[in-house]
């Protein structure tokens, strides 16, 4: 049996680290993150339902989607936001749920979906167990404004706009507490597979 395991947390939180952690262990991950950017490449049914949709102005020369363009019109309209959403997470869930499967099939010990809303869009359905890694807001706060060089009164609209983390990890079944070192990440990492015998 192979335990499916939903990664998430909030913005500057640690994921991405805790997410790299997992390739010691042999243990594939599934990132929502880089599928949304696959299924809207040139050829792709989302992509060609995003050019009828949005037309042919949101594409770059060589006829990918140009990004800054196409998030220029989605974020000042909520009509248009929830038109592009409709279109891109249904083709990223499927498939998130083809490549979990494909893992399940091969019965390696555990396979990681790592998605940013997991709570929030309601996908636990699609795991075993749910992890969350954790950060102070203060922490979060520092990271993010030194990672991404924005102000702070960004920084924290962007943190205020999701979940807050501390909700997440009360729904979690287990917390990384990401506030200190990567190495103590590590470690809490190494005892949760203990713990749901991922590893011996």
């Amino acid at each position: 049996m192979t335990l499916v395991i939903g990664l998430t947390g909030s913005i500057a939180s640690g994921k991405s680290t805790v997410s790299l952690m997992f390739d010691d262990y042999d243990i594939p991950v599934i990132d929502a993150d880089k599928i949304s950017r696959e299924v809207v490449i040139p050829g792709e049914k989302a992509y060609h339902e995003i050019v009828t949709e949005f037309g042919e102005s949101i594409l770059r020369e060589d006829g990918s989607i140009d990004r800054k363009k196409l998030g220029s019109i989605v974020f000042k309209e909520e009509e248009k936001r929830k038109r592009l959403n409709n279109i891109v997470h249904p083709a990223v869930r499927k498939r998130m749920i083809e490549r979990r499967d494909h893992f399940c099939n091969q019965e390696v010990p555990a396979v990681v979906m790592d998605i940013p809303l997991l709570f929030e869009s309601e996908l636990t359905h699609l795991v075993d167990k749910t992890l969350v890694v954790y950060a102070d807001e203060n922490v979060q706060l520092e990271r993010l404004m030194k990672r991404d060089g924005s102000k702070q009164e960004e920084a924290i609209q962007r943190i205020n706009a999701q979940l807050p983390v501390k909700q997440k990890a009360e729904m979690a079944d287990e917390v990384i507490d990401n506030n200190g070192t990567k190495h103590e990440s590590y470690q809490q990492l190494n005892a949760i597979l203990r713990k749901w015998n991922v590893i011996s």
